[in-house]
């Protein structure tokens, strides 16, 4: 294990627990937390097959990580003492200087690196027994030299963060695990329907239940705040079109993906991998921020989607089955006429077997592992519409998606100490 990882593993433990609390008679060093704001990299799709591969991407093993990201890591600027100074950084807030938590001032004591290994050493063997240590310990690689440091360490990471979480609490995402290492089975209602490529699940958590294409807005509040919000966040988004570019020329219409892209698909990203991002100008879109910020948002983007005229994206899945996904109608092209003379929706969504159309102000709430794929037939006009992509409030715990949300931060931050240079394309 690096030093660099051995030293974040460290520092997540003790910030994550009141165990490691110097007595009153010892000298104090500070520490800060860690968040991280990620930029905007490309994501690239995984196409591990069913039995897994990795969480969100790869790394159940340490030769599956380097495979995918060894040119990274050694042409990456940040290997090396570089790579330490980094992981110091995103240790710490941009005003960590000036706001230092309770929790961060009652750990402050200076480990020597005896006692960091043996205080993991500890915490893995109490951490071992748990229902994320046996799914860890299914893995072929474990406690060997193959084996990914960070799944290594995971028990113990949420043994320390959720302490009151029982196993049963924690069974479905051990069953994340054991997917994410290769070893997991998917049910068999995943498996059995031809509209949803299993084979393309990287990131899959066991016994979801049924599901469909596209599900009822009504379901949700956030889907009701959205519409009755309508005009206020089309106002937004106006606003926003006219500060479209950053102070150094940047456009913020970004494409998250080459086959966006390619396909005429660009987004003004308002949250990434979760995250705000840095120095977009919020104050233009209250309103909007605050109605995305009511579900947990999940590890891909929430912001305002174009499509461009006569273009779509083409027919794919999402490998995530804990995710769902909500657009609303900001712009929507009038209705053309088709080949038979009829008046009919210019722009269109499948997802699965069934199509529908974005009507202005209104929902769609669907699941992207079925198979999808959108276009804008309209020949001048664009399409326009809000996008969030969240956690799955209507199939998921409160504490499921809390520790899920902590293992995305968590893989992003060990990328990152490892010289991961493009770590949102990794962790998705």
């Amino acid at each position: 294990m690096t030093r660099s990882i051995t030293a974040l593993a460290a520092t997540c433990l003790f910030l994550s627990t009141d165990a490691f609390a110097p007595p009153k008679t010892s000298q104090h060093h500070r520490h800060s937390p860690s968040r991280n704001h990620s930029s905007l990299n490309d994501k690239k799709k995984s196409t591990t097959g069913g039995g897994g591969g990795g969480f969100g991407g790869g790394f159940g093993t340490k030769s599956s990580s380097s495979s995918t990201s060894s040119n990274k890591k050694k042409n990456s600027p940040t290997r090396g003492k570089s790579g330490r100074a980094d992981l110091l950084s995103a240790l710490n807030d941009d005003d960590a200087s000036s706001k230092k938590t309770k929790a961060e001032k009652s750990f402050s004591r200076t480990f020597v690196k005896s006692e960091q290994e043996q205080i993991l050493n500890d915490l893995a063997a109490r951490s071992a027994t748990t229902a994320i240590g046996r799914a860890v310990a299914k893995s072929p690689h474990y406690n060997t030299p193959d084996m990914d440091p960070f799944w290594q360490l995971l028990p113990s990471l949420i043994s320390t963060k959720f302490p009151s979480a029982s196993d049963e609490d924690l069974r479905r995402v051990a069953g994340m695990v054991e997917h994410s290492l290769g070893v997991g089975k998917l049910d068999e209602d995943v498996v059995n329907d031809p509209w949803r490529p299993h084979e393309e699940l990287h990131a899959y958590l066991p016994g979801m239940g049924e599901t469909q294409p596209f599900m009822d807005p009504g379901q949700l509040e956030l889907c009701r705040l959205m519409s009755e919000n309508y005009e206020v966040i089309k106002k937004e988004y106006e606003a926003l079109l006219e500060e479209r570019f950053t102070p150094r020329g940047k456009d913020r219409f970004q494409s998250v993906t080459s086959m966006n892209y390619e396909s005429g698909w660009k987004t003004m990203v308002l949250f990434y991998n979760g995250h705000r991002i840095k120095d977009f100008p919020y104050h233009l879109c209250p309103v909007t921020t605050r109605i995305l910020e009511t579900v947990p948002l999940a590890g891909r983007i929430a912001g305002f989607n174009r499509q461009q005229p006569q273009s779509g994206i083409p027919l794919h899945s999402d490998g995530n089955n804990m995710w769902l996904t909500c657009q609303m109608g900001i712009n929507v092209p009038p209705e053309i006429i088709n080949e038979n003379g009829e008046s009919v929706p210019a722009a269109h969504i499948r997802v699965g077997p069934e199509t529908r159309h974005w009507k202005a102000g209104e929902c769609l709430l669907y699941d992207t592992t079925y198979e999808h794929e959108t276009f804008n037939a309209h020949p001048t006009e664009e399409r326009v519409v809000l996008h969030v992509d969240f956690f799955n409030i209507l199939k998921m715990t409160k504490l499921e998606i809390e520790v899920l949300q902590y293992i995305y931060e968590m893989r992003e931050q060990f990328m990152k100490a490892e010289g991961v240079a493009k770590v949102g394309a990794q962790v998705l």
